[in-house]
């Protein structure tokens, strides 16, 4: 329970430690826990608070938070009301995926959660790149651009909220298990992520409508715009390794080659053009890197940290 008398809009697992405060974020479709192994080597060097974010794990719906259901301002409003519900003031955001796109937002408000403006330390964000830059890259086939952004829209919405079944986490975990993540990290995160129906099945989250409105913003998010208001230092990490092929999806392979090209012109011209800091690093991981890699991503984090 929050420490605070202020009442906590997200469930949050504080991680407890000493020293500046940290709060994560997760990724689409995931949870908490996905931090789980990365938490401890943080906490003796800072305070550490992860949060479910709005739609996913055990917080609430987005549409509960909010009338006007999910975007990234009401997200970030949540997660301030939480930070500041532990009474965690100048909390630094980080975030992996969708959660390191939350973070750019909130670090760009002037504030870190929960402290006063102007007062934001840093951002980190860990492989939080969305497709909708590959369209700007030139070099590319346009007509094959299109059709690759129209397949991955289709494949994310398709199975947005979806009623799994039984096998839904055993299936999970083996397909996790092609990655290098252990048995136990990979169940515990998957359970997590997913709300259990007394028929045995799975119910996916975010929620359908949730997921569909997520996945709005981010086709209309400018993210370098985004990080170019960003009033403190940033961390971009990126996951270099490449995951098992898939049968049937070279496409997306290809694609994924591409958008990983473009994306580093795109980091280059950012700290050129930012006037504070900003860091790039890669990590010999995939994109699941707080499962794969923990103590490399920790380790990554405390070398920025220590430069604030």
């Amino acid at each position: 329970m929050p420490p605070s008398s202020l009442s906590s809009p997200l469930h949050a697992h504080d991680h407890g430690g000493e020293g500046p405060p940290l709060v994560l974020l997760h990724g689409s479709g995931r949870s908490l826990a996905d931090w789980d192994a990365v938490a401890p080597l943080l906490t003796p060097h800072h305070r550490v608070l992860a949060v479910d974010l709005p739609g996913h794990g055990r917080s609430p719906d987005a549409g509960e938070l909010s009338n006007g259901g999910w975007s990234f301002a009401a997200a970030c409003e949540a997660i301030e009301q939480t930070v500041a519900a532990y009474g965690l003031s100048g909390a630094l955001p980080v975030g992996h995926s969708l959660g390191g796109m939350i973070a750019l937002h909130l670090a760009a408000s002037g504030a870190a959660p929960g402290s006063s403006p102007g007062a934001a330390p840093g951002a980190v964000n860990l492989d939080g790149f969305w497709w909708s830059r590959l369209a700007h890259y030139p070099g590319l086939d346009p007509a094959a651009v299109t059709t690759g952004l129209e397949r991955i829209g289709e494949m994310v919405r398709s199975a947005a909220g979806r009623i799994a079944p039984a096998e839904y986490v055993e299936q999970q975990v083996a397909y996790a298990g092609t990655f290098g993540v252990p048995r136990d990290r990979a169940e515990a995160t998957v359970r997590a992520s997913a709300r259990a129906l007394p028929d045995g099945t799975f119910q996916t989250l975010p929620l359908r409508e949730t997921a569909l409105e997520m996945f709005d913003a981010l086709d209309t998010l400018d993210l370098f715009a985004l990080a170019r208001r960003v009033p403190c230092p940033v961390l971009c990490v990126r996951g270099r390794r490449a995951g098992p092929p898939t049968p049937g999806m070279e496409w997306f392979e290809e694609l994924t080659a591409s958008h990983a090209k473009g994306l580093d012109g795109d980091l280059a011209a950012l700290a050129e053009e930012r006037t504070h800091p900003t860091y790039t690093e890669d990590i010999d991981a995939t994109h699941a890197m707080l499962l794969e890699e923990p103590e490399a991503v920790a380790a990554l984090l405390l070398t920025f940290t220590r430069t604030l």
